[in-house]
């Protein structure tokens, strides 16, 4: 990682459920511009090569092409296969497996769920509609599920494939539905031009956004692997041993009394808690931090005067600070000297 990891710490993944198979993940602190680096990258790669299923191909009784009329079904060919497309489905094996759908002497709407249970194949939306027969119609039907990635058009299988009355269609196999990031300013203590990574990833289910973005990752390590097969370190004064800074991490974690228990007196070098956790109003937190304060152990050692002398910084807002550090069981120094 970015030797700048070693004073801001390792990046921390937060991971927000927004809905069903939606996702918001938060990676933060980055170095500037990684922001940009990484969400691009995971966008490409979740949007163009993650494994997933969809109807590939279907056979219907009556009907050799795609503009062929059925009788006793209100739908047009054309309007039934936009219906299938929308078919979400997770499959256990790479094999191609074909579902049966059969109904006879029967009127209304077909869904998804009279198509017959297989093993290989979990249907995730089996209230889609199909589509509609009249009084006493009949629809016998073949599904081809394919399992595969990224997008097939039925042209190019159609070239090489000349099995009568099956219609090939344009396969989407990816699982993700949306992928959105977005790239914010973030700071660590005096450091403001740090980045925030925010990607929003919603799927059909058949794979969750964790194992997405696991998935993700395994495939850029494997082609970023390439350039160094030998996993030789270069410069490696210039990069940061995350196994070393995380176990600074954990100590230090282990040291640090919580914001309740923060005792007065000096800090230790490795202590640095910032003074965002003392919740001061905007134009209070804004002087200080342009006064070169950025921790609670910095602010404690000052004293009334020199913080006053602080540019846009007046009583209220001196006010504020002794009644934020009250609460915290702090005080400024020398304030009752």
């Amino acid at each position: 990682m970015h030797i700048i990891q070693q004073e801001i710490g390792l990046p921390k993944i937060v991971a927000k459920k927004v809905g069903d198979n939606h996702t918001l993940f938060t990676v933060a602190p980055l170095p500037n511009g990684y922001g940009m680096t990484l969400g691009n990258s995971f966008r490409r790669v979740l949007l163009s090569s993650l494994p997933g299923a969809a109807v590939a191909a279907v056979k219907i009784k009556g009907a050799t092409h795609e503009y062929s009329t059925l009788s006793g079904v209100k739908d047009s060919m054309l309007d039934m296969l936009l219906n299938l497309k929308h078919l979400n489905v997770k499959k256990h094996s790479k094999k191609p497996t074909i579902l049966k759908l059969e109904v006879k002497n029967r009127s209304g709407e077909i869904t998804a769920k009279d198509i017959e249970k297989n093993s290989d194949v979990e249907i995730l939306n089996p209230d889609l509609v199909i589509t509609t027969l009249d009084k006493k119609g009949e629809l016998k039907m073949e599904i081809v599920i394919e399992k595969d990635v990224g997008y097939l058009p039925a042209a190019e299988r159609q070239k090489k494939n000349k099995e009568v009355g099956l219609i090939y269609l344009d396969a989407m196999f990816s699982p993700v539905e949306r992928v959105r990031y977005d790239v914010t300013a973030t700071r660590v203590g005096q450091m403001t031009n740090l980045d925030k990574l925010e990607i929003e990833v919603k799927t059909n289910g058949s794979m969750t956004p964790e194992n997405s973005m696991k998935f993700a990752s395994n495939i850029l390590k494997s082609y970023f692997d390439l350039f160094n097969t030998e996993e030789e370190t270069v410069e490696e004064e210039f990069i940061t041993d995350v196994a070393k800074v995380g176990e600074a991490e954990k100590v230090a974690a282990s040291a640090t009394p919580a914001d309740d228990d923060i005792a007065v007196g000096e800090p230790s070098n490795e202590k640095y808690t910032p003074i965002e956790t003392l919740q001061f109003s905007p134009r209070t937190l804004n002087a200080l931090i342009n006064g070169g304060i950025g921790s609670v152990e910095q602010l404690i050692k000052c004293n009334p005067n020199k913080i006053a002398e602080l540019r846009g910084f007046g009583n209220k807002a001196l006010d504020e600070v002794n009644e934020k550090l009250a609460g915290k069981d702090l005080k400024l120094e020398g304030e009752n000297e």
